[in-house]
């Protein structure tokens, strides 16, 4: 490989605590895990330093896995990122089965062709102005849509991420919640067991209810993060500790009412 191909491939994409990407570290060791679409072990931040977390039982002399993609890809867009940027294909349980494709791609093809195209076109917004622009979009194709695409299909998912996103950073709590309340279960579905993705997106449902006042919502809402993050990310990371800091604001106000 060409020096540049193979810096490219063990490099890792740093995450800050809301999953969102803020740049790219090189971590030798950690390079030398192979990968699944169904790994059995996450990595998490703290910072700049990259945590390994096992997110089942592990057999003794069994591989330790991560994954090098996005698991909410369908399967044949996987195979395609991880031949382009790995050179290699993956021949794990979930390929072989190309589990949940059919979900992932439920709907009208045109109406999910759309929303995947507006989808790939956001850019990260700097200005009010451009949040505004991208939630009118979000929002004329969730309508337009309604009854066409399921929420579980993965392009309407990520519009209801982008519309979440935007009314957050507009400070539209109430329909953030509306949007983020949507997302639930088809995290659920595609990030069954232990996902890290899953615990933040639960994280944030959580902020969302509190600030609405829904406290008895809110808290059993951060029981079911608190339950997945204990294992992906431990109790000593600092986005747990945020966690534990809302869940007493929680049980207070709960107190007082």
């Amino acid at each position: 490989f060409p020096l540049f191909l193979q810096v490219t491939c063990n490099c890792f994409t740093i995450s800050n605590g809301e999953m969102q990407d803020v740049g790219v570290g090189l971590y030798p060791s950690m390079s030398l895990l192979n990968h699944s679409c169904d790994p059995n072990c996450v990595i998490v931040f703290e910072g700049y330093q990259l945590l390994l977390h096992s997110v089942r039982e592990i057999q003794i002399g069994e591989e330790l896995t991560i994954s090098y993609v996005e698991s909410l890809m369908p399967t044949r867009e996987r195979q395609k990122q991880l031949v382009r940027q790995y050179c290699f294909e993956c021949d794990c349980l979930l390929c072989q089965n190309q589990e949940k494709d059919a979900e992932k791609l439920a709907g009208e093809d045109h109406a999910w062709k759309e929303v995947k195209d507006a989808v790939n076109e956001v850019r990260y917004p700097k200005s009010k102005e451009e949040w505004q622009h991208i939630l009118a979009r979000c929002q004329n194709l969730l309508s337009n849509n309604e009854g066409h695409l399921p929420d579980t299909n993965i392009y309407q998912l990520k519009m209801l991420d982008c519309a979440m996103d935007a009314c957050i950073n507009l400070e539209s709590w109430e329909e953030a919640l509306y949007y983020g309340s949507r997302t639930l279960e088809p995290y659920r579905l595609y990030y069954p067991g232990f996902h890290p993705l899953r615990a933040v997106q639960l994280m944030r449902v959580a902020k969302l209810q509190y600030s609405q006042g829904m406290f008895p919502q809110a808290l059993e809402t951060l029981k079911q993060t608190y339950n997945i993050m204990k294992v992906t990310h431990g109790t000593d990371h600092s986005l747990m500790k945020v966690l534990m800091e809302i869940k007493e604001e929680c049980e207070a106000m709960m107190r007082i009412q």
